[in-house]
C-alpha cells in the first residue's frame, strides 16, 4: 500500500504549479496530487472536513480487512490438507501445519528453513520438477496431480496437489494444497496384491477346473458307453422277460390243462361216498394238485404283476358281492376241518378292481385255514371315514413280532405252524403286497402271538347305494343247479371228461362239444337247448370260445348265460371277456367257485 498523505494537507486546493512547501519540483507535486486525489477518491475523502467525518467509517474499514486477514491466517494455520508457497527453483515462502506434518516437521518455519530448493528438498524425484513446471506453464493449474513428498527422515509420503501458477511483481510462483494419500495408496497396493492373488487363484483354479472337465468329459464318455451297453443289456434281458413270459404262458397252459382234469376229477371223487380208506387218498391227491396249481398260479400271477401287465379294471360294487362268494368256497373247507366261518353282513359298497381285491381277500382266508388248527375264522367291516377296513381275523397261533415283515417277501412262510399238512411256497402275501401297491390299498397286519391274527385290507367307500345280496350256502346253490341243461365246449377230452363227472354230480343234465360246429350239432341231434354255456377259451384251429359263444346264441335265437374258462390272462383277453360281458374263470378251476357262478348264472 502506498504511503498516506497528510490528512493536513489539502490535495484538491492546491494549485497546479505549486509543490507543496513551496520548493517542490512541479512533476512531483503534480504526481503527489493525483496520488492523493486517487487515495481520496477511493476512500470517499474530499476536503478535510470530509475527511474528519469519514475516519470512522475508514477506521471500520480498516477493522474488517484486519478481520478478514485474520480469518484467512486462521483457515491457513488450521487447514486439515497442507499448503504452501514457492518461488520456481527455490524454497518454500510459506506454509502451514499441516504441510510441515506430512513432511515431519515440528512446525511451518522448520519446513521453511530445511526445503531451500522445491524440486530438491521436497519432491522425492527431482527428475518430476521439470514435467510438473510445464504442465503448469502450459495449462496455469493442475488437480489431483499425485506425487511423493520427501519428509524430515528422507522416506517418502504420498500426496495429491491442486497447483496453481501465479505471478506477481517478483515474478511467477507456485502456490499449492497438498493431501496426504498415502493410506488411500496402501489400500491400492493391497488391493491389486488382492486382484493379482485372486487372478493367481482363478488362474489355478481354471487350470483346475480345465483338468476336472477334462476328467468329467472323459467319466461322460465312459459312462455313456456304460450306459449303451446297459442298454443293449437291458433290451436283452426284457427280450428275455418276454420270451420267457411267453414261454411260461405257454407252459402254463400246456400245464393246467391236464391239472384242471385232475382237479376237477378229484373235486368229483371228494364229494362221492367212496370205500373205507380211499377218501384218505383222494385226500392226499387233493392237497398235491391244490399245492402245485398255487405254486403255478402264484408264479403267473408275480411274474406279470412284476411286468406290469396286470391293470385294474375300477368300478363300485357292493362287498356282499365278494363276502357271498368267499362263503360258498370256503364253507366247504370250513365243514371239512371243523373251524368255525363267520361273515358279517353288510350293505356297504366299494371302489375297486373286483378280481383283484377277491385276490387280495382269497389269500388272506387261504392263509387263515391254513394256519388255524381249531377255532373260528371272521371276514368283516369296520368303517373308517371314507374308507372301509375289510379284515380277516383267526383265533391261530399268531406271528411273532419279528416276523411280521418277512411275511410279505417271496417265499417266506412260517412253516411250523402250518397246519393239515397243506403248505404253501410263500408267494402269497408277496402278490397281495404288490396287488394292494398297485390299486393303493393300505395292507395292515395285527398278530397276537398264541392267540390270533387279523390281516386287513383298507378300500375306498363307494358314493353309490346297494342292496345287501342275499345270503347262499352250498345247498342252495345244488338245488338252484338241479335238473339245469349245461353245453361244455372244449378241445381237451380229459377237460370234457371231468366237466361231466363234476356237472353230472351236481345234479345237472350235460352235453360236450370240442368246437362251435360240433356244438351246433349236438343240439340239433339230440334236440338240446342249453341253459347255460361252459367254454374254453381257445379251441382247436385258432377258434375262441367267445366266437364259439356267440355262434350258438345265433343258432339258438336266445341270449344263454356263458362262462369262459380259460389260462388266458392276458389284458387284452380280459378286455375281450369284458366286452362281451362274459365272466370267466381261470384254470385250475376250483369247484367252489365254479358251482356258486354257475348258481348265480342259472338263479
Amino acid at each position: 500500500m502506498k504511503k498516506r498523505s497528510d490528512p493536513g494537507t489539502s490535495v484538491g486546493n492546491t494549485p497546479a504549479g505549486d509543490a507543496p512547501g513551496g520548493n517542490a519540483p512541479a512533476g512531483k507535486q503534480a504526481l503527489s496530487e493525483r496520488d492523493a486525489l486517487t487515495v481520496e477518491s477511493l476512500l470517499g475523502l474530499g476536503g478535510q472536513s470530509a475527511r474528519k467525518s469519514y475516519y470512522p467509517e475508514l477506521a471500520d474499514k480498516l477493522e474488517e480487512l484486519e478481520q478478514e486477514r485474520n480469518r484467512y491466517k486462521s483457515i491457513f494455520e488450521h487447514a486439515q490438507h497442507g499448503i504452501f508457497q514457492s518461488r520456481l527453483d527455490d524454497g518454500l515462502s510459506a506454509a502451514n501445519p499441516a504441510l510441515a506434518k506430512i513432511c515431519g516437521y515440528t512446525d511451518p518455519q522448520h519446513i521453511c528453513q530445511q526445503v531451500t530448493n522445491f524440486a530438491i528438498d521436497l519432491l522425492y524425484h527431482a527428475d518430476e520438477y521439470p514435467v510438473l513446471l510445464e504442465k503448469l506453464r502450459l495449462y496455469g493449474k493442475l488437480f489431483g496431480y499425485e506425487t511423493e513428498f520427501r519428509r524430515r527422515d528422507g522416506s517418502r509420503v504420498s500426496v495429491s496437489m491442486n497447483v496453481l501458477l501465479k505471478q506477481d511483481e517478483q515474478g511467477a510462483m507456485i502456490e499449492a494444497f497438498v493431501q496426504d494419500i498415502t493410506e488411500r495408496k496402501k489400500a491400492e497396493a493391497k488391493l491389486k496384491q488382492l486382484n493379482e492373488e485372486l487372478e493367481q487363484r482363478v488362474e489355478e483354479r481354471t487350470h483346475d477346473l480345465v483338468s476336472l472337465n477334462g476328467k468329467l468329459v472323459q467319466e461322460i464318455s465312459e459312462r455313456s458307453a456304460i450306459e449303451k451297453e446297459l442298454k443293449v443289456a437291458k433290451e436283452a434281458a426284457e427280450a428275455a422277460n418276454r420270451s420267457k413270459d411267453k414261454y411260461l404262458a405257454a407252459a402254463s397252459h400246456d400245464l393246467l390243462q391236464p391239472l384242471n382234469a385232475a382237479r376237477l376229477l378229484v373235486s368229483t371223487l371228494r364229494e362221492r361216498e367212496l370205500e373205507e380208506g380211499n377218501d384218505h387218498l383222494v385226500e392226499r391227491i387233493h392237497l398235491a394238485l391244490e399245492g402245485a396249481e398255487e405254486l403255478l398260479t402264484d408264479l403267473l400271477d408275480i411274474s406279470r404283476l412284476d411286468q406290469n401287465a396286470v391293470q385294474p379294471d375300477i368300478m363300485s360294487f357292493p362287498l356282499s358281492y365278494l363276502f357271498n362268494a368267499l362263503r360258498v368256497e370256503f364253507q366247504p373247507l370250513a365243514k371239512e376241518t371243523g373251524i368255525g366261518l363267520h361273515l358279517v353282513e353288510t350293505g356297504i359298497g366299494v371302489t375297486s378292481d373286483t378280481r383283484l381285491l377277491m385276490r387280495i381277500l382269497r389269500n388272506f382266508m387261504s392263509n387263515a385255514f391254513r394256519y388255524t388248527g381249531s377255532g373260528k375264522i371272521l371276514l368283516g367291516v369296520r368303517r373308517r371315514g371314507d374308507k372301509v377296513s375289510i379284515q380277516v381275523w383267526d383265533t391261530g397261533p399268531g406271528i411273532p413280532e419279528n416276523r411280521l415283515q418277512d411275511i410279505f417277501r417271496e417265499f417266506q412262510q412260517l412253516e411250523e405252524q402250518q397246519k393239515g399238512g397243506k403248505k404253501g411256497v410263500g408267494l402269497g402275501l408277496a402278490i397281495v403286497e404288490r396287488i394292494a401297491q398297485m390299486l393303493n390299498h393300505r395292507i395292515s397286519v395285527l398278530s397276537n402271538q398264541g392267540k390270533g391274527t387279523m390281516f386287513s385290507v383298507e378300500v375306498p367307500v363307494s358314493r353309490a347305494r346297494f342292496q345287501p345280496v342275499a345270503k347262499q350256502s352250498v345247498t342252495d346253490y345244488n338245488s338252484a343247479m338241479q335238473g339245469q341243461k349245461l353245453l361244455v365246449i372244449d378241445n381237451e377230452e380229459s377237460i370234457l371228461v371231468s366237466m361231466e363227472a363234476l356237472l353230472e354230480q351236481w345234479n345237472c343234465e350235460v352235453s360236450l362239444a370240442a368246437s362251435e360246429a360240433e356244438a351246433i350239432q349236438v343240439c340239433i341231434d339230440n334236440n338240446f337247448k342249453p341253459d347255460l354255456i361252459v367254454a374254453d377259451f381257445h379251441l382247436d384251429g385258432n377258434a375262441t370260445g367267445v366266437e364259439a359263444i356267440t355262434g350258438l346264441r345265433k343258432h339258438l335265437g336266445a341270449d344263454l348265460p356263458a362262462i369262459i374258462i380259460t389260462a388266458d390272462r392276458s389284458q387284452e383277453s380280459r378286455r375281450l371277456f369284458r366286452e362281451h360281458q362274459l365272466p370267466v374263470l381261470n384254470k385250475p378251476v376250483k369247484p367252489g367257485k365254479l358251482r356258486a357262478l354257475l348258481s348265480h348264472l342259472l338263479d
